[in-house]
């Protein structure tokens, strides 16, 4: 019974991290994109989802309580889970180390980015294109950003090829290696956007080169 729940609640979290945390972390990133189009445009598409009607629902049971029990089994599983990387060194045991590592990460972050957004417009803040600025005006919060979004982006592609193994998506090594491929591809391309947003904050300019 204990191992049919526990199946039960890997396959949940494998698909938590994919539906709807993975589409509203790609949708996050778009919206952050827009600042590559100046200031008005980043701050047009934050209003935008700012009045999405029912928003209050939509953030509590398709973001903020997925996103908890995402992380909270995670947290399970990291302490659970044994890393064969000092063995045997298979890129696959590498994975699954830095896939626990930035899961670590991100919990964290996620954690001080909601403090730093969220919580303050809710307290009166405006979230828009001069509150991310300064921001990442600091260094320190800059790499921390920097950091942030990279391990947001490979802890999705890498989870996105877990869960295609898991739900029997990819069985055979070839599909998985073609998964591994197009995982890999969708890392790059996220990271593109998440850094060209990031950049956009703190130097326009050079976002646009």
């Amino acid at each position: 019974m204990a191992e049919n729940r526990d199946f039960m609640n890997r396959r949940l979290h494998s698909l938590l991290g994919v539906i709807p945390i993975g589409i509203f972390l790609i949708q996050h990133l778009t919206v952050n994109f827009f600042a590559t189009r100046g200031a008005e445009a980043f701050n047009a598409a934050a209003h935008f989802m700012e009045s999405l009607p029912y928003r209050i629902f939509l953030e509590i049971f398709i973001i903020f309580l997925p996103i908890l029990f995402h992380a909270i089994y995670g947290l399970y599983i990291v302490f659970q889970g044994k890393s064969n990387t000092t063995r045997f060194g298979f890129f696959r045991n590498w994975m699954f180390l830095i896939q626990r590592i930035t899961g670590v990460y991100l919990l964290i972050f996620i954690a001080w980015h909601v403090w730093q957004t969220r919580v303050q417009a809710s307290l009166g803040a405006d979230v828009n294109y001069d509150m991310m600025a300064d921001i990442l005006s600091s260094s320190f919060m800059l790499v921390f950003y920097i950091i942030g979004v990279l391990s947001a982006t490979f802890h999705f592609s890498n989870g996105l090829w877990s869960f295609l193994v898991s739900w029997g998506i990819t069985v055979t090594p070839r599909s998985q290696r073609i998964a591994t491929y197009a995982t890999a591809v969708i890392f790059v391309a996220l990271s593109v956007v998440g850094m060209s947003a990031l950049l956009s904050f703190i130097n326009p300019d050079l976002a646009n080169m």
